[in-house]
């Protein structure tokens, strides 16, 4: 018998298994003590209607094209109408926000629906994003506009596309319900159009589900409304071994006991999320709001906000404007989720083995160089492995920095060499390729004064440097001062100081890029990538060769670039959700070139104006 709207086969086991807070009036709460969710309900917009549905990630519901376009689809999609069978929830959670301990969090705007299990026999669990308020929304109204939405939903899709572990997102739809919004934190309020999004997978469990036991922070002064509540975290690890886990659940019931269950489902979460970042690295993603909050559980990647794919390289690019000291930057994400992995070990210490477990986490620098020279050796077509692969990994992106190159087509361009007799003329042919793809002074420039404007210190230089000094002298006299904690002082002058030096680094290579004409930097950039390409050239002759057809598999042609992305929001925002409906059908080939030599690598010069956008947290 077909699934149809009406008819998804729940069974959600998710809020049978886990304790559901007994208050049912849906109002704001700072703690849901030793609860995992709370009730709640979609509260209905004006006139919903579909901006787009993906039908790969739909089937994984058993839900055909016909029955996600039948007359009423915008209803249940928006949660006017209601699945039967579905347990609107909101989960609770806590996080570890830029590096400081949150306190509960939860989903401020998001619902879980409920799980359904497809005749594959496989477990999807549907959430919406947006549908209305819930016990966490905090200061919020829990939902979600047209523009942070649509870039939620092509980018889940696209990451599904490039192979890279993600949550999905099933339909968009849109409302004539407004709400407000500062785009960027400035007092310029504007009307938006509230729109849900529906998302799937396995699960929606992440690190800081198990940080609601947390004791209170000695920084924050902030605790888990749960703390200290040990039968609970280990009722839900128990949930968690045995729905996603089944290996570690047969340890857990072993002479081990739940201990062993849980450092297994620990190893196999360190193993993932190495993993994750070593091909969000190498796609050039940038996740924008790496929290404890933000990390799945099953190593996806989850919660789709200021994120970018880097357009030209620059190792400190941060996508999101509410990032001043660019804690989430490209080149620090591998670190920062060794770190996530620590605080998450950190939750689960009152079962996990502290000393077994601080071994696994130990492994994750060793996972995550295997998984990134994986990917890297394919994207480069090399079929053996070498000792000085590594170094020559590290020369390409300096070669990528110092032309200010882009991310996605560079990769392309060295098809083309690879595939050809890399002599002396071929390496002049593609230098000048490679060339082409580089930003020029004026781009370049732009791009520059937008990551100074992200990272603006919040004090004059002279002041900074002084206030530096004296808590290096004596940071409990001067965190006296401010009536702060000198751990806390100095946390905050460091990012200060960090975004001082970026500043200063920025500004000397602005200086550098004035006067130079286009010409100028493209000679310098040819020369620039003529002596990588000698490199490249010796390497592949060294071994058996280039595996081009790989190189093809492992080199994206298309990503979710910011500007475009822009494009088919501004298209939405005035009625027409044609562009958006492409941009999902181009991301869903993203191997597939747009032409060859030239033709494709034409496609990756942006507009001008895309090295001015600035993505925050406001959604």
């Amino acid at each position: 018998m077909a699934t149809t709207l009406d008819s998804l086969p729940f069974d959600n086991v998710a809020v049978k298994a886990l304790p559901v807070d007994p208050e049912e009036r849906n109002f704001v709460r700072p703690a849901v003590p030793n609860a995992c969710f709370s009730k709640v309900a979609p509260a209905p917009v004006r006139d919903p209607k579909i901006v787009a549905i993906s039908q790969d990630a739909m089937d994984l519901l058993g839900l055909s094209s016909c029955e996600v376009n039948r007359p009423d689809a915008a209803e249940y999609l928006s949660g006017n109408k209601l699945f039967p069978g579905a347990s609107p929830h909101a989960h609770c959670y806590c996080g570890h926000q830029f590096g400081s301990f949150s306190g509960q969090l939860g989903d401020g705007a998001a619902m879980y629906l409920g799980e359904v299990v497809n005749e594959r026999g496989e477990r999807w669990e549907m959430q919406f994003k947006g549908a209305g308020p819930t016990p966490y929304s905090r200061r919020g109204d829990g939902r979600k506009v047209l523009r942070s939405s649509i870039r939620e939903f092509l980018c889940s899709e696209a990451m599904h596309y490039l192979g890279i572990p993600t949550t999905r997102a099933a339909s968009m739809v849109t409302s004539d319900t407004l709400v407000q919004r500062d785009l960027f934190y400035t007092g310029d309020v504007i009307n938006e159009r509230a729109t849900i999004v529906l998302r799937i997978a396995p699960t929606f469990l992440r690190f800081g589900s198990f940080e609601i036991f947390k004791g209170t922070d000695p920084t924050t002064g902030r605790r888990g409304p749960s703390e200290g509540n040990v039968d609970l975290l280990k009722k839900m690890l128990h949930y968690s071994l045995s729905t996603f886990f089944p290996e570690a659940a047969a340890a857990a019931a072993g002479p081990g006991g739940l201990p062993a269950g849980t450092l297994m489902m620990y190893e196999d979460v360190v193993k993932r999320t190495a993993e994750l970042a070593a091909a969000w690295q190498c796609v050039g993603f940038t996740h924008g709001v790496l929290n404890t909050d933000n990390m799945s559980l099953l190593g996806l990647t989850i919660d789709y906000g200021p994120y970018g794919f880097m357009e030209h390289f620059d190792r400190d690019y941060v996508p999101n404007g509410s990032d001043g000291t660019g804690r989430y930057r490209y080149q620090d994400q591998p670190e920062i989720c060794k770190w996530n992995l620590g605080k998450f070990l950190e939750a689960l210490l009152p079962v996990l083995p502290r000393d077994a477990a601080e071994t696994t986490l130990d492994t994750y620098d060793d996972i995550y160089e295997r998984a990134y020279a994986s990917r890297m050796r394919a994207k480069l077509g090399l079929t053996t492995a070498e000792p000085g692969d590594a170094a020559l990994f590290a020369s390409l992106f300096d070669a990528m920095a110092a032309t200010a190159a882009d991310f996605t087509g560079t990769f392309r361009a060295l098809i083309d060499f690879a595939a050809g007799p890399r002599d002396s003329a071929a390496i002049t042919s593609s230098a000048a390729a490679l060339a082409s793809i580089c930003a020029t002074p004026e781009v370049l420039a732009r791009s520059i004064a937008r990551a100074q404007r992200i990272g603006r210190p919040g004090a004059p230089p002279d002041r900074l440097r002084a206030l530096w000094a004296l808590v290096q002298s004596n940071p409990e006299a001067v965190a006296a001062q401010f009536g702060a904690s000198p751990a806390a002082l100095v946390a905050e002058l460091e990012g200060e100081m960090r975004k001082l030096e970026a500043a200063e680094a920025a500004a000397a290579r602005g200086a550098r890029l004035q006067g130079m004409s286009a010409e100028a930097k493209a000679a310098e950039d040819r020369e620039e990538w003529a002596k990588w390409l000698n490199a490249y050239a010796a390497r592949l002759s060294s071994g058996a060769g280039a595996d081009t057809e790989g190189m093809r598999r492992a080199n994206p042609a298309h990503v979710l670039r910011n500007w475009r992305a822009q494009e088919a929001i501004k298209a939405a925002e005035g009625g027409d959700f044609a562009p958006v409906r492409a941009e999902l059908r181009r991301l869903s080939t993203p191997f597939q070139g747009g032409g060859e030599g030239a033709a494709e690598l034409g496609a990756f010069k942006p507009p001008d104006w895309a090295a001015d956008l600035i993505c925050t947290c406001s959604s």
